[in-house]
């Protein structure tokens, strides 16, 4: 064992330590653990947001470049301060209006575009797919999984006759679709454990070395 003389690799092993022992119960480690950490990503993400965003984008074309037409966006982004005046905090409905308005005008063109126009293009069954018989196969199964789990949700008719395989095939590709993102989310957070156990290992007690 040769552990680490660095003070930071220390701090950042002992605020490991108080977020695992949160697998004995919850304890004031834990908790101060889990506040510094909300705190502290509250805070860089402000300031990432003033020098990425407001900085660059407001600040320097108003007062630096003298282009006054930003003054529109800088009174819409002040109004929405008006929320803490009671007298006034109706004014709060504009700027948040006008962001619903615009990030849904530019949001369902991209939704679309990636959600449906895409996915209808990939289960369409072109002679590309067919170049080979494995990729052929693979077209097959996924215009049937698509096409079976559309079936599912389409409750304006009786699920008899053909409908009703149709739709218990589809529950099997959604149970297959659930359990690959459960998979992959646990993977991920198994990654994320195996990280933390190597730092414990390896730069902080010296045990391991990769």
């Amino acid at each position: 064992m040769n552990l680490s003389p660095d003070p930071w690799v220390w701090l950042a092993a002992f605020l490991t330590l108080c977020i695992f022992s949160f697998l004995y119960r919850d304890n004031i480690f834990y908790q101060f653990a889990e506040h510094l950490f909300v705190g502290i990503s509250a805070g860089y993400l402000i300031a990432i947001t003033y020098h990425n965003q407001i900085y660059p984008n407001l600040v320097v074309p108003l007062f630096f470049e003298g282009q006054i037409i930003y003054v529109i966006p800088l009174a819409f982004g002040l109004l929405y301060f008006t929320r803490f005046i009671p007298r006034i905090g109706f004014l709060v409905r504009l700027p948040i209006a006008f962001l619903l308005g615009w990030g849904s005008g530019v949001a369902i063109p991209a939704y679309f575009q990636r959600d449906i126009l895409r996915q209808t293009q990939g289960t369409l069954l072109t002679a590309d797919k067919f170049a080979t018989w494995d990729s052929g196969l693979w077209a097959i199964v996924i215009l049937i999984g698509v096409v079976c789990t559309l079936i599912y949700f389409f409750f304006s008719k009786e699920r008899k006759g053909i409908l009703k395989p149709a739709a218990n095939l589809g529950i099997i590709f959604l149970m297959l679709g659930f359990g690959a993102s459960f998979g992959y989310t646990v993977m991920s957070r198994i990654s994320l454990l195996i990280g933390r156990v190597q730092f414990l290992l390896g730069p902080w007690l010296g045990v391991i070395r990769y």
